[in-house]
């Protein structure tokens, strides 16, 4: 199987891919390729940088704003911003402090505050679910933040439906007394109705969650790909990073092998760099056994730019657009 087969794409619904990896092993530049492939095969595809340290306007030597900007046919970008993200869901923030306060006075036991999520999981997950049923692109890529802040955000749905489930539990329990202490938990509301409203948009946030949990692990619809480079390190955290998916039952199909010395007789410390990676790479196609591996040679330049990025693209998924893959 090619690394180009493992791209399915849905009819009428929205098929996501998540490129992840360790800090600095090429993954903007992986998902620009992918990005930039998926659109080349006429699909109207969406790439979504969800790292606080945007580079994907820097790949595509474009200004790409927190609203889709276009990059070429068939294709835009989005940089969250993690002001305007803040400004979109300040009340969404104000809420979930309140039920952290509330929750604060009436249980000792919830650590509510630890668990909560944070701006820009919330911003990377709302972006999430506001197309994951709007199916208004064919594809969307996600190229992801380092591998710690993107396990979490993959896990928001766990978290999210743990901590709307405590809210839901907190409010029943408390019923009547609600009432009593509307004082001092404004949230609780003034009236019956008020309070009825309130849960039941609790209840519909549970659902909402509950079905992107549904769409993450459905490997017809997400998948996660993952970068690393041919070093001991990377091969690490991109093992614990694989397992720790496979926990959450996210699909994992495919790993990219970036950056790979070529082998030169002529430089001594060329050939120890050469000779030292094909090790790890023995080591890669053993730990990731079962995983198609694709492997992208060290470029001899910074990778800038749509025509470079085609580069890295006809690496990754050959250059015959006419022999692609199949729609579901």
């Amino acid at each position: 199987m090619a690394f180009k087969d493992l791209v399915t794409f849905n009819k009428k619904k929205s098929t996501f891919i998540f490129i992840g990896g360790k800090g600095g092993v090429g993954k903007t530049t992986v998902s620009a390729a992918t990005a930039l492939w998926c659109a080349r095969m006429g699909k109207k595809t969406l790439v979504i940088s969800t790292d606080p340290a945007h580079s994907l306007g820097d790949s595509f030597e474009r200004t790409i704003k927190h609203i889709p900007t276009p990059i070429t046919t068939n294709l835009e970008a989005i940089e969250i911003d993690p002001d305007r993200a803040m400004e979109e869901y300040q009340s969404k923030m104000q809420m979930q402090q309140k039920y952290n306060d509330a929750l604060g006075l009436v249980s000792d036991q919830m650590d509510m505050m630890s668990s909560s999520p944070g701006i820009d999981e919330v911003a990377s997950f709302d972006k999430f679910m506001q197309y994951m049923n709007s199916d208004e692109y064919d594809v969307i890529v996600f190229d992801t933040a380092p591998t710690g802040h993107t396990l979490r955000l993959l896990s928001f749905p766990e978290m999210m439906d743990s901590w709307m489930g405590k809210l839901i539990k907190t409010k029943k329990t408390l019923g009547k007394a609600a009432q009593k202490l509307k004082n001092i938990i404004p949230f609780m509301g003034s009236d019956e109705a008020e309070e009825e409203q309130s849960m039941e948009e609790l209840e519909e946030a549970k659902k909402q969650i509950l079905a992107a949990r549904e769409v993450l692990t459905d490997p017809t619809r997400t998948t996660f790909k993952t970068v690393l480079i041919p070093e001991e390190m990377s091969i690490i955290e991109s093992s614990r990073a694989m397992d720790a998916l496979h926990k959450a039952n996210i699909s994992t199909d495919g790993v990219i092998v970036n950056k790979i010395q070529p082998d030169n007789d002529h430089c001594d410390f060329c050939r120890a760099r050469f000779e030292t990676q094909q090790k790890r790479l023995d080591t890669i196609k053993a730990t990731f056994e079962g995983q198609i591996i694709a492997e992208v040679p060290l470029q001899a330049h910074e990778v800038r730019g749509i025509n470079q990025l085609y580069d890295i693209c006809d690496i990754l998924y050959g250059s015959d657009p006419t022999n692609g893959p199949i729609a579901l």
